[in-house]
């Protein structure tokens, strides 16, 4: 996730005086700045909570596939980051930041009762679902990504000139709460999801309502301040001010292109005809910071897949900690705590190391390093990646279909296939299958006749199969004779790392299964089966219920992303019940605690590039510009998920090479950024200091864009 930074230095909009507000217990600090902080830690919490949730939601809900849930899930965030540039129009512009944060909050709740109510299954078909779904994605990107740039600068406005320390106090807490929020979000939310059964299944409807409750109680806190708010008006926008000059300057220059017309230093001073010299000079200080941003989307689009790609593979990995179950969704929150731990680590420890060390560590290194170190853990992923796709079984391709034999009689059976590859095999009795064989078939459905040997008389078994289907074939006596049936069999792994489970009923009589104390199905009898159900991972107790008899059935463990067959029958004469279960997926091998690693990598590289790079920018920058170049940060992160958007919709390659090709792309990039660090000339606080106590009659920007929340 994306963290939000705070600009100590936020100047107030010049106004008439105001009344004074009321102080915070007896402090210097305005008392409206506590309804500020919690209404962005319930704001916070309400975001990343839902987030948190949705690539799963697109999976399992949704029933979408996953690269096509990685693109939604990016272009989410995509327009999230764009949206900003929208509020502060918006709100220096027009309504001011009061009102722009009012309004979009109530479109924000809007969107998130409308993402709750698509995500109850009752409510219409699949195609309400979905347009349900991305309308209030819609409208919680307009809403947060509107109110991203007014409500920490809003926070800011509460403090007099003179209050430089306790402004910077106020935005220490106000980056707390943002990080408070976000990390609870990312416990409980999954917890809601997974552990809170709703409509028959999982509570998605939960996990997305309460993110929507603490939007309303953000928004309620925030308006109960009203009368203790000082509300600047809106006093025109920085960025359009700059927008205006780039065009005019462009302009110009094509115009007295003739080559009569003499040569300028740069292509801006083409605007002095119309501009002051002061703000042409910013704007060429600031553009050779935006032009540093070229490269940085890179670094976002392998940031944000934390929350989808890295999600999807911890669903194919064992979350067991020692009987502590961590929810696929809930590794996000180790980013959160990486951080807290990693900041004081590295400004406390690392950076003064590197300093003794005669190593000097400059802003844009920095950045390049934590660039390298994400490249670095998407290598990292891509060999978790590789290691969890070696213990999968592929599953069966175009003109494929894969079988496996159980043998249920008592004694072997041994079975041949001519033509094919795999046989013959022999099977002894109850002997769980290493592996299933492999069909070539030269249609979509073909019949085989399988000579199935048993106590040395042969029988023909003959099955009808489909392609890109898995089976298992039962083998059993009657009457001293061998038969066989055919099931078709779960293909693919249980979604969300869950298992999935089946009763056979082998006995005469039908069969009534409970577990945990819960109704199963009723099986028929004479070797019919109950359709896979998912269940959560765990020991499960059983009870088998044939006619007047009941029995207690212990299935063990049920483990992550295993799909099991139990075959149930009464031993004859001895009034005792007989189960066999098998593996017809085997469980998830690969331990959730090899995604640590790659957690841990890039969690450095986002202390390393993320915060410093907000402070370079704002120390790079003159006052008055520091609203642009926060535009110009938060549209990295935009352009970034794009580029996942464009890459997961190709879907040419399989995903450990996708994890390669971002860690190379992402390599490249940061040698690029390395060489334009290079040639970068750091502008000193003498020169702007000088720029700010300069005055030019012909300038009227008088305000200051608080945009300082990312």
């Amino acid at each position: 996730m994306v963290k939000e930074k705070t600009d100590d230095e936020t100047q107030n909009d010049s106004s008439p005086p105001e009344k004074k507000t009321p102080r915070l217990c007896g402090t210097n600090y305005p008392l409206s700045i506590c309804f500020m902080v919690v209404n962005e830690f319930c704001e916070r919490f309400s975001f990343y909570g839902m987030k948190a949730v949705l690539t799963l939601y697109f999976t399992t809900f949704l029933h979408w596939d996953e690269d096509q849930s990685t693109a939604i899930y990016h272009a989410f965030n995509g327009v999230a980051y764009f949206t900003p540039v929208m509020g502060a129009l918006i709100a220096d512009s027009w309504l001011g930041k009061f009102k722009t944060i009012t309004f979009l909050s109530i479109v924000y709740i809007i969107g998130h009762v409308v993402k709750s109510i698509g995500a109850i299954p009752t409510v219409g078909n699949y195609t309400v679902h979905m347009v349900l779904s991305l309308f209030g994605l819609f409208l919680i990107a307009v809403g947060t990504g509107g109110i991203k740039p007014c409500v920490a600068a809003f926070g800011g406005d509460q403090f007099e000139e003179e209050q430089a320390l306790e402004r910077r106090r106020f935005f220490s807490f106000f980056y707390m709460s943002i990080n408070a929020g976000s990390l609870l979000s990312t416990i409980i939310t999954p917890i809601l999801r997974a552990d809170v059964t709703c409509f028959g299944g999982e509570c998605y409807a939960l996990a997305f309502g309460v993110p929507a409750a603490l939007m309303v109680i953000a928004l309620a806190v925030f308006l109960s301040g009203s009368g203790m708010y000082k509300k600047l008006p809106p006093q025109g926008n920085m960025l359009v001010e700059v927008s205006r000059c780039i065009r005019f300057s462009i302009h110009n220059r094509w115009k007295h292109r003739s080559r009569s017309y003499p040569k300028r230093e740069h292509w801006l001073d083409w605007a002095v005809e119309k501009y002051p010299k002061k703000l042409i000079k910013e704007i060429k200080m600031v553009s050779r910071v935006l032009f540093l941003y070229l490269p940085l989307p890179m670094f976002w689009a392998l940031f944000d897949q934390m929350g989808s790609r890295w999600t999807l593979q911890a669903t194919r990995m064992n979350a067991d900690f020692s009987g502590f179950i961590i929810q696929p969704d809930q590794m996000q929150t180790i980013n959160a705590i990486l951080i807290v731990i990693f900041i004081p680590i590295f400004d406390m420890g690392v950076y003064p190391l590197f300093a003794k060390c005669k190593l000097k560590l400059t802003p844009l290194r920095r950045m390049t390093v934590g660039m390298v170190l994400a490249g670095l853990a998407f290598i990292a992923a891509a060999i978790v990646e590789l290691q969890v796709q070696n213990t999968l079984d592929p599953e069966p391709g175009v003109k494929e279909s894969y079988v496996q034999f159980l043998n249920l009689a008592n004694k072997n059976v041994s079975v041949n296939l001519q033509g094919q590859s795999g046989f013959p095999t022999t099977m002894e009795p109850f002997q769980d299958p290493d592996h299933y064989i492999k069909l070539q078939l030269d249609s979509k459905n073909q019949s085989f006749s399988f000579d199935l040997t048993y106590e040395g008389k042969t029988t023909a078994c003959h099955q009808t199969v489909s392609e890109t289907a898995a089976y298992s074939i039962l083998l059993y006596t009657e009457s001293t004779n061998l038969h066989c049936k055919l099931l078709e069999d779960e293909k693919s792994k249980p979604e969300e790392g869950k298992a999935t489970l089946r009763i056979v009923n082998a006995h005469s009589k039908d069969l009534n299964f409970t577990l945990e104390n819960k109704k199963f199905e009723t099986v028929s009898a004479n070797y019919s089966s109950s359709a896979y159900k998912v269940v959560l991972r765990g020991h499960y107790q059983g009870m088998c219920e044939i006619g007047t008899m009941k029995y207690d059935v212990d299935l063990g463990l049920l483990d992550f992303g295993a799909a099991y067959t139990v075959v149930v029958d009464v031993v004859p004469n001895e009034d005792r019940l007989e189960i066999w279960k098998t593996e017809d997926i085997k469980a998830n091998i690969i331990h959730l605690a090899w995604q640590i690693p790659p957690y841990v990598l890039m969690s450095a590289g986002e202390v390393m590039f993320s915060i410093t790079g907000v402070e370079f920018s704002y120390s790079q920058a003159p006052l008055n510009m520091k609203a642009v170049l926060q535009s110009g940060w938060l549209l990295t992160v935009a352009f970034g998920n794009i580029i996942v958007v464009i890459v997961a919709k190709s879907a040419f390659m399989e995903q450990w090479q996708e994890f390669v090709l971002f860690a190379c792309l992402m390599i490249a990039v940061s040698i690029i950024f390395s060489i334009m660090a290079y040639f970068y000339t750091y502008v000193d606080s003498e020169e702007l200091a000088s720029m700010v106590e300069e005055t030019d009659e012909r300038i009227s920007l008088n305000t200051v864009n608080k945009q300082t929340s990312m």
